[in-house]
């Protein structure tokens, strides 16, 4: 009995969901790769050129989203959103390494006296909690580009937001051949967001007539004739 077991068994075995899992958070983020690099790691270039006509390359239609059924979307939800939380965690050691770094090339006087100075040391130690986060989440995606694309471009684009970092969007059409309830699993933050706006309330003729008129002004009072013009007349 599956007493208290939280999680989909997904009709597969425990390293098939891993590696399962794996594979789809990789996809997902090399959707984000620029369109001038091929990643799919196809060996027929045939293949690739009628993939997407007249550019050779297998780039995605739409960055940063994949279509799969709503209970593998489910699933790979908070497995993709914790490879982002590890990635962000290790942002600020990393700028905290970048000011004990070097500018020299590997094997040249200057970088081994910057090897064997303090400055090293102080870099070696910011640099080890980002060389953890990075080593774990090779482990949880098992793709060295993906993982690249994560630290330099998703990570940094969510940096100042606290977790929902993806979104499930259901599909109506079901899929064709088992007829599955399809989902589209993306990153938040993109040009395909909702935008708010508020609207003005239109201005009828009827709100025009119903304004009240502005108040005439009252005709000013006569001046006073002064009192020597009131004697005389009396005389």
């Amino acid at each position: 009995m599956r007493h208290l077991k939280k999680g989909r068994r997904l009709g597969r075995s425990a390293s098939h969901r891993k590696a399962l899992f794996r594979n789809m958070a990789s996809s997902l983020l090399l959707t984000e790769r620029p369109d001038d690099v091929n990643e799919s790691y196809y060996l027929y270039s045939d293949y690739l050129a009628a993939d997407t006509p007249g550019t050779g390359h297998n780039t995605p239609k739409v960055k940063g989203r994949i279509v799969t059924t709503v209970q593998k979307a489910k699933e790979l939800r908070p497995y993709v959103e914790k490879c982002i939380t590890v990635a962000k965690k290790a942002l600020p050691h990393l700028r905290e390494a970048q000011k004990f770094a070097t500018k020299a090339k590997p094997n040249t006087p200057e970088y081994k006296e910057w090897r064997e100075s303090e400055q090293w040391q102080k870099w070696n130690a910011a640099m080890a909690p980002a060389v953890a986060a990075r080593r774990r989440v090779v482990a949880l995606l098992g793709n060295q580009r993906a993982v690249e694309i994560l630290f330099d471009e998703v990570a940094p684009r969510f940096e100042d937001r606290d977790g929902g970092y993806t979104r499930i969007l259901k599909l109506a059409k079901p899929r064709l051949g088992d007829a599955g309830i399809q989902a589209i699993l993306e990153f938040v933050g993109n040009d395909r967001d909702r935008v708010k706006t508020e609207a003005e309330r239109p201005a009828f003729d009827s709100d025009e007539q119903a304004a009240p008129a502005p108040a005439a002004a009252a005709p000013e009072a006569p001046a006073e004739e002064p009192a020597e013009t009131e004697e005389k007349s009396e005389g």
